[in-house]
């Protein structure tokens, strides 16, 4: 800008300024870019007033390019002396003011000025410029006027400083008034940047809007000449867009419309452009698009009707110039276009002579490499000829492929050679030397080769497609690097000429990362390398899963060339600027390149660095993918430590990753992290005597801990953690067994059946890849078997700490367990069935099952007396039920499973025990499919036992199973077996299938078995024998309030409502107090979970609200609370049926519209629950909400 050329401290503009300097002997030096020593005495500057000739020439030293206009502007305020008047003018006193550094006073002198409406030209510029206002500590006003150079304050690019950076108090007489001060300044430069801002916008649109003009010109007739949509155009768009949406109510469209453009004011037009005039809306245009451009023929045929042979021979001709001028334009357009392409084409080949020369140069200058066992088998020679380049043996691959001669290992990062990196600052273009070879810390473990394959598998790197190939090999020599640039470079090309679109300029990062990785790893500078590292990692903003993976499969390729040290000096120093980006994809691609990166880092790096940014990262990021790759990561970092202490701090991390929120995290430590965990401890020997107790002492601290609640979300964590590590305790079972000398790999080994084991959360949890191969398992499988069957456990310890430590503490615990705890219950079942099923059917037969029998004793001496045996009422029951006796699905498994259940049964049935042990089991075992057939045989051994107990207590089984099972097995097997029940003596045992009989009214479709059940409870309820039957009364209510809300609406309709409505009558007259209040204790609650469902108003007029009075003239005598409660459901229900004369009332007669089912039931009566005995609370619970 011109006014930033303006020096304020180096311009006197009147005499008496010279005058003045004239006296105090100052010495003005003049810019060594001033050429002349300026104009003559016939200055046409000369001034004519006071303040004119300042203006004029401050006006000429703004727009003077150079210093040159500085010294004409001092030798002519040298020329005013003898013209000006003796008085001192406004502009001397601005000068003095400014060259004094008088900001405050200088700035009220021009706030009055313009008050006065004399603005001062002088003062308008000066606090015009940003620049002005740069703080210059240190340096006096005298050294500033000498400092006009190229190198000079003035000479710097435009500065976004302003009067706000100044420190007033400096300059200020008044500190008090400092505040004041600067709220002034600030509002003057605001007011300053407005009108800036104004004067530029104006620019700038009217040049964009002459500049779509000419383009509507040349492309109106030749869309395909377009070019990409300029700022005003889209703008322009925007708004138009924006204003279509909210004119059509597509409002959410609009908002998010704007959310993407927040740096537009879709409200004001005048943001767009301010000479623009507002085209007309979207809908107009669209009408309007087809009519804009009419051709002239129709225009002649239209306006004039005449035919074509009566035009004019003039006019046509005019048409066919404006044709032939408009196909002119076209070519010359393409004719530019080509010649662009041309000059970028020369360019680049220009590019590419220049680099083939560098390359020439190199190899003149490289000497002949050693020879060794990774060197070429022919060695080079000045009288060999030359040989053609080949693409092979001269990059480093980590796709699996290897180089010809030495073929890298699974299990070990191979050894390579890379070119010395050591240059001095002296050689800029060193010659590459030969590579010396690299050697990695290989760690001291004994991971089998696909155990450790499996576990970098979860390093997610690109090496498939053609740029993953690229970049996964380094060139090591000059013509690796040719060969490396004539490959990328056509890639890259046509990318640099479309790099417009942000999906383009993406692919073209990615093209690049193999050109940053070689000039990376063959740079000489470690500076330069550093700085294209950072270039790497930063390459794109926020990268996808394939970018990461290109970038990391470049890293994994810069390390196994360069080295660990390198690798530890240059890489991870770019991981860690990183690992608190803003951007998770940042953070993610951190959290991969340290998994990635850990088999070729040093080894001390790799458990102490590298770990604790992992452990960083999982305690504090937020980002649930990040931390689940920072899990995996940990995982390979546990695959190659070595170092012993840090195995507390792995364990803290598992525990750490295992209470985490998010389901992915918990994931991944089951799938990679505790095997690769697991795999470690097993090597120090710490599987059996201190990881699996640790977690067994947590799970019994946590049992000790919850007596009053257990928290079983912990209780979760830990067995399953526990789980995870079956697989590697088997492993250590069969790997230290007395056969492992036997084994023998050579013949015919037969396969492993598909159901030997349970199906494995991921490949490191697969048995055979633990130890090897499955060939290996195989050969293990059957020695194992054989080893059980017929030579016992001597001397396998392995085997023994299993079943002498492990299964005790196990069961005991199982007995500890909340038997109501359905989760808990669950989760022991899964761990016991995965554990038996993983050791096999010898082992459960041999070990696992007698255990049990030991603790259950199920032996008819202990059947009077359950104190010695209260074990039958504990969680043991139903984990042995489904998590042992279920492993195994044959005929003799089978029938072990229904033997069991049915002594259990007739055990707690005949001692008057609780039966929750038993119902566990039925629940556990019922919500698989495959066990129905089998659990209805056990309750039909039940039903046909001689004692009544026994029955009650099948007839109570029936109703945990009906849920998930077949309307036809219901049909064929259950209804037959209740009705049998009910044919049967004894009152108890009728009274206990009226459970079932309702599940089934609530979960069968089929009219006919509907109908059987109906007449069933309908005989209970009519037939004289149970008039006096008090508990079956209250089953019934009890099971009416239960299904009636989900059963069939005829069903309820026609039966439960005005049955209930005949039990609340009938209770009137009830003489026994204790049993009257039993039954309408029962009502209240059936008509308060009824209350939820549609009732017609025929229903309601003669059956409900008749019962309700019934129950409230029980209540009124026994429990006053329930009674002002009552008297609100009528009269709630009584409002119901006289707005049903007008209209169709919203909703239902449900007290709380919006519950249905048992939830509704649930929530109705915790709030009835709640209330106090209040009468006014009570009453306005039920009022209508107005």
């Amino acid at each position: 800008m011109a006014a930033g050329n303006v020096n304020p401290f180096n311009l006197s503009d009147s005499e008496d300024e010279a005058d003045q300097r004239a006296e105090d002997g100052v010495h003005i030096e003049k810019s060594p870019s001033v050429g002349t020593q300026g104009p003559s005495s016939n200055n046409p500057f000369s001034p004519q007033a006071d303040a004119e000739p300042s203006a004029l020439l401050v006006s000429s030293t703004r727009t003077s390019p150079s210093v040159e206009g500085i010294s004409v502007s001092v030798a002519a305020a040298a020329m005013t002396v003898a013209l000006a008047e003796t008085r001192v003018s406004v502009d001397v006193i601005a000068a003095q003011l400014i060259r004094d550094h008088y900001i405050l006073t200088a700035l009220e002198f021009h706030t009055e000025l313009l008050e006065s409406g004399r603005e001062l030209p002088r003062l308008r510029d000066y606090f015009s410029n940003p620049g002005n206002f740069e703080r210059q500590t240190g340096t006096p006003p005298a050294c500033k006027e000498q400092g006009l150079g190229p190198g000079g304050p003035l000479n710097r690019a435009g500065s976004i400083s302003t009067l706000d950076s100044l420190d007033f108090a400096r300059y200020s007489d008044d500190g008090n008034r400092e505040s004041d001060e600067r709220v002034a300044v600030l509002e003057f430069e605001l007011r300053k940047a407005k009108e800036t801002i104004q004067a530029l916008r104006t620019n700038l649109t009217q040049a964009a809007e002459s500049d779509t003009q000419e383009r509507n010109k040349n492309y109106s007739s030749h869309p395909e000449t377009q070019e990409p949509i300029r700022p005003l155009e889209k703008r322009a768009l925007n708004f138009l867009v924006n204003e279509y949406l909210l004119k059509n109510e597509y409002k959410l469209s609009a908002i998010t419309f704007s959310d993407e453009n927040d740096d537009q004011d879709f409200e004001l037009w005048d943001d767009v452009g301010l000479n623009i005039p507002k085209p007309p809306d979207l809908l107009q245009i669209y009408r309007n698009c087809g009519s804009a451009l009419p051709s002239p023929r129709n225009t002649v045929d239209v306006a004039v009707g005449v035919e074509s042979g009566e035009l004019t021979g003039n006019y046509i001709t005019q048409k066919s110039d404006l044709l032939q001028q408009q196909q002119t334009e076209v070519v010359e357009e393409l004719e530019y276009q080509i010649s662009l392409l041309n000059e970028e084409k020369q360019s680049l080949a220009d590019y590419i002579k220049k680099l083939q020369s560098e390359i020439q140069s190199l190899r003149r200058t490289v000497s002949p490499p050693p020879h060794d066992q990774g060197s070429q088998p022919n060695p080079p020679s000045s009288s060999t000829p030359p040989q053609p380049l080949l693409d092979n043996g001269q990059y480093l691959d980590i796709r699996g492929t290897s180089e010809p001669d030495k073929p890298p290992t699974e299990s070990t990062p191979p050894t390579q050679t890379i070119s010395n990196p050591t240059h001095t600052s002296s050689q800029p273009h060193a010659k590459l030397k030969s590579r010396g070879t690299v050697v990695f810390d290989q760690p001291n473990r004994k991971l089998s080769p696909a155990f450790q394959q499996a576990l970098l598998s979860f390093c997610k790197m690109s090496a498939d497609s053609r740029l993953g190939a690229e970049v996964s090999r380094i060139a090591d020599n000059e013509e690796s690097v040719m060969l490396m640039l004539g490959r990328c470079l056509p890639h890259i090309v046509p990318n640099v000429l479309l790099a417009k679109r942000e999906r383009m300029v993406a692919h073209l990062c990615q093209e690049l990362i193999p050109l940053i990785l070689c000039t990376a790893c063959l740079h000489p500078e470690p500076k330069e390398r550093d700085q294209l590292l950072h270039i790497l990692f930063n390459l794109i903003k926020r990268p996808d899963d394939e970018q990461r993976q290109m970038i990391l499969t470049g890293c994994v390729a810069f390390a196994r060339h360069v080295g660990p040290t390198r690798v530890e000096a240059e890489l991870l120093p770019q991981c860690w600027e990183q690992i608190n980006h803003k951007y998770p994809e940042r953070r993610l691609l951190v959290a991969e390149a340290c998994g990635a990166l850990a088999p070729y880092l040093p080894k001390e790096i790799r458990s102490s660095l590298v770990l604790s940014m992992l452990q960083q990262m999982l305690a504090e990021d937020k980002a649930d993918m990040v931390r689940e790759a920072v899990v995996k990561s940990l995982a390979i970092i546990m695959g190659y430590i070595d170092d012993p202490d840090k195995y507390s701090q792995g364990f803290e991390l598992m525990l750490l990753s295992l209470g985490d929120p998010s389901e992915r995290v918990v994931s991944a430590i089951h799938q990679v992290f505790i095997p690769a965990f697991a795999a470690w401890t097993t090597e120090l020997g710490n599987l059996q005597t201190t990881l699996i107790p640790s977690l067994l002492a947590r799970i019994e601290k946590l049992l000790k801990q919850g007596e009053h609640g257990l928290d079983e979300h912990k209780l979760h964590m830990f067995l399953s953690a526990l789980q995870s590590l079956i697989p590697p305790l088997f492993s250590v079972v069969i790997q230290n067994a007395p056969f492992t000398h036997r084994v023998n790999l050579q013949g015919d080994i037969p396969p492993i059946e598909v159901t030997r084991f349970p199906r494995p959360a991921s490949p490191l949890q697969d048995i055979a890849t633990i130890v090897g191969s499955r060939e290996t398992l195989s050969a293990l499988l059957i020695l194992y078997d054989y080893q059980l069957e017929h030579e016992g456990t001597t001397g396998w310890d392995s085997l023994l700490w299993v079943v002498n430590q492990l299964l005790p503490q196990l069961i005991d615990i199982v007995g500890r367990i909340n038997v109501a705890s359905t989760t808990c219950v669950h989760e022991f079942s899964r761990f016991f069935w995965r554990l038996c099923r993983t050791f096999g059917k010898i082992f459960t037969n041999t070990k696992v099952k007698p255990q049990f029998q030991e603790i259950l004793r199920l032996s008819e001496e202990n059947v009077d007396a359950l104190t010695g045996n209260g074990i039958l009422t504990k969680a043991t029951v139903p984990i042995y039920a489904t998590g042992v006796l279920t492993c195994y699905n044959q005929d003799e498994d089978r029938k072990l499973l229904v033997g069991f259940l049915e002594d259990v049964m007739t055990t707690l049935s005949l001692s008057h025990a609780p039966l929750d042990s038993l119902k566990a089991s039925f629940v556990e075992l019922g919500a698989n499919p495959v066990y129905h057939e089998l659990l209805l045989t056990v309750l039909w051994y039940g039903v046909v036992h001689t004692s009544a107990l026994v029955r009650c207590t099948a007839a109570r089984m029936f109703e945990l199973i009906l849920r998930g099972m077949s309307e036809a097995l219901i049909d064929r097997r259950v209804a037959p077996a209740l009705i049998t029940l009910c044919s049967g003596p004894e009152f108890s045992v009728r009274i206990s299938t009226i459970p079932a009989f309702g599940t089934i009214m609530e979960t069968v479709t089929q009219k006919e078995l509907l109908e059987r059940v109906k007449m069933q409870l309908a005989s209970f309820l009519e037939d004289p024998q149970y008039q006096d039957q008090h508990s079956l009364h209250m089953e019934i209510i009890r099971t009416f309030g239960r299904v009636g809300p989900n059963a069939e609406p005829r069903f309820r309709d026609e039966f439960v409502l005005p049955h209930l409505h005949k039990l609340a009558l009938g209770n009137n007259v009830q003489a026994t107090e204790s049993k009257r209040i039993d039954i309408a204790t029962q009502l209240f609650e059936a008509y308060s979970a009824l209350s939820c469902c549609f009732i017609s108003e025929e229903l309601m007029v003669n059956h409900f609200l008749p019962g309700l009075r019934c129950l409230r003239t029980d209540m009124e005598q026994l429990s006053p609370e329930h009674e002002v409660i009552l008297s609100s459901m009528i009269k709630e229900g009584e409002m119901k049926v006289e707005n049903r004369g007008i209209g169709q009332a919203e909703g239902s007669v449900s007290i709380a519209a919006s519950l249905v089912g048992e939830d509704a039931k649930t929530k109705f009566l915790s709030k009835m629950g709640q209330l106090t005995t209040s009468g006014a609370m009570l009453a306005n619970v039920f009022q209508r909400k107005k």
